[in-house]
Parts: structure tokens; sequence; C-alpha cells
């Protein structure tokens, strides 16, 4: 069965009052696992080390970030990203997370891993916090997997804002397949199909109003240059934050689309890489849609 990866302090990182990226989502999102899959096998993130870090930002960057946390009120560090006196552990526990879930689909113990835990990550740059993100979690998993023996890793990721921070730490990475669809223009305004890196870089940028058939268009597309790769582990960046009804941005996804793409996933990695996938939870902040985008993805990840 898929694992589900948390860890209670990353409900205590407090963004402030009206914050679409909130304690919220993720009560909303544990407790619907819960109704849905009371038996799914659960685990609690340790925190990152240093090591795991460093293979991603430099130590200016992590020692930067971990002094700026506050002992008591708020503190921002931008317009939209926001510290309490929680953040720094609930961001080392993200990322460990992110790190332990590689080991956990690695040792055969499970096929897929998810791991409900915030704040995001793939807009963290290696030397930049921005949009909500700290660290960036999703690049910490892809270096565990290549530190511990993988040659290949394939990073998708169909949040509906570009992971400007992902592709900024493999653009120079072979080894490291970072694909994309996402709203374009829109924020962080990157993400260009003519951005390709070493041409391990692929987007597919979805115009605003854009809905579910340029979306599966596209993926398919992604997932025939994907085969050609042949990654060893997949790794997700899961944010569903395209859905019709979220407030950050104007595609117009289905839950069904998010299910249907999870499963197409699904069965690659059958196919190429012994069915591994982890999977993290980037954004998503309609509670109705993302409850339902969630509960769908993990149900197709633990087919």
């Amino acid at each position: 069965m898929t694992l589900l990866v948390h860890h209670p302090v990353c409900l205590e990182h407090d963004t402030g009052p009206d914050h679409p990226e909130s304690d919220r989502r993720l009560y909303a999102v544990l407790a619907a696992l819960d109704e849905s899959f009371p038996m799914l096998p659960r685990a609690e993130a340790p925190r990152v080390t240093r090591e795991q870090l460093l293979r991603v930002h430099p130590a200016t960057h992590i020692d930067a970030i971990l002094k700026q946390v506050p002992e008591s009120g708020r503190v921002s560090l931008d317009p939209d990203t926001w510290m309490s006196p929680s953040t720094g552990e609930a961001a080392l526990r993200s990322a460990g997370a992110a790190a332990y879930a590689v080991q956990a689909v690695l040792t055969g113990e499970h096929d897929t891993v998810f791991c409900a835990t915030r704040p995001p990550g793939h807009h963290a740059e290696p030397t930049r916090a921005m949009g909500f993100c700290f660290f960036n979690n999703i690049a910490v998993a892809a270096r565990q997997a290549l530190a511990s023996g993988l040659g290949r890793v394939a990073v998708l990721d169909f949040d509906v804002h570009h992971g400007n921070g992902t592709q900024a730490v493999f653009w120079n990475d072979p080894d490291v397949l970072y694909a994309s669809t996402h709203q374009y223009p829109g924020y962080p305004w990157t993400g260009a199909s003519g951005e390709t890196g070493v041409g391990n870089i692929i987007n597919r940028p979805l115009a605003p109003g854009s809905a579910s058939e340029p979306f599966r268009d596209a993926w398919t597309g992604i997932l025939e240059a994907l085969a050609a790769f042949r990654p060893e582990m997949v790794l997700v960046s899961a944010g569903f934050d395209g859905h019709r009804l979220d407030p950050l941005a104007d595609l117009n996804l289905e839950t069904e689309d998010f299910a249907w793409l999870t499963g197409q996933i699904r069965n690659f990695a059958r196919d190429c890489c012994e069915g591994r996938v982890v999977s993290l939870l980037e954004g998503g902040y309609d509670l109705e849609s993302l409850t339902e985008s969630v509960v769908a993805h993990v149900s197709a990840l633990n087919t």
C-alpha cells in the first residue's frame, strides 16, 4: 500500500490570517485521507540532515533561513512567504519527509509514498526562499535518490505554478529530467517552452482558461519523452491548484484529471522503474477541491 508520511509540526507553521497556504489545508487533507484510507500505513517524517540539504542549497542559504525563524509572532521574507516559531522545524521535517520517502521506496518496503507536509518546496531556489517555500523538498528527494545509487530520476510537476526552484536546481543536471505543466503567463513568470536546460527540462505551459484536453495532451507527450529518458524513480510535485475551483490561478481542471494523470504515472512507473513513485504535496488552496483531488491522487497511487 501507499505509505503516508507526515509530521504534526507541519500543522504549526503559521502563515497568518487569510493566507492561502494555511494549516487548514493540511488539516483538511489529513482528515480526508483518514476517512478514505483508514488502513493506509503511516510514518512520521524525520528531520532532514544537513548533508541532505547541502546537496540542494548552500550552507549560507540554510543558515540564513533558520536564523530568521522568530521566537514569537511572524516575520515575512517576502509578501507571500511568512515564518512563525515552528516554521523552521516544519521546513526541516518537510524536506526530511521527501528524503525518507525515497529510502522507503528504495528498500522495497513500499512502491509508492505520499508526503502530506507543509511548507511546500518547488519554488525554493538554491539561494532564495519564495512562493511559500523555504527548502526545495522535491530536489532533496531527487538528490537523495541519486546519492543512494540511482542513475536517472524524473521529477514531474503538475502544480498550476511553475516549479522555478526545481528547474533552477537541475538546470545543468542531465541525470534529472524535470517536466512541468503550469499556467503561463503567471506566477512565478518562468516556465516558457524554450527553457530546456541541457535538454533535461520539459516545460509545457498552458494558457489561462485551459481545461482537461490540453492538460492531458501535454502530459501524454511528456510521458512519451519520459520513456526515452528511462528514469529509475519518478518523483511528483503534486499541486492541485489547477482545479477549476482554486482561487489562485485560472486553469479549469477537474478532479478526474488528477486521477487520470496519477494513473498514467503509476502505469509508467510499473513499466520503467519497478513502480517507484514518491509524491509530495505542493499547492491547492480550495479545501473542497484539494481534498477531493488528494483522495483521487492517493487512490490512483494505491492501485
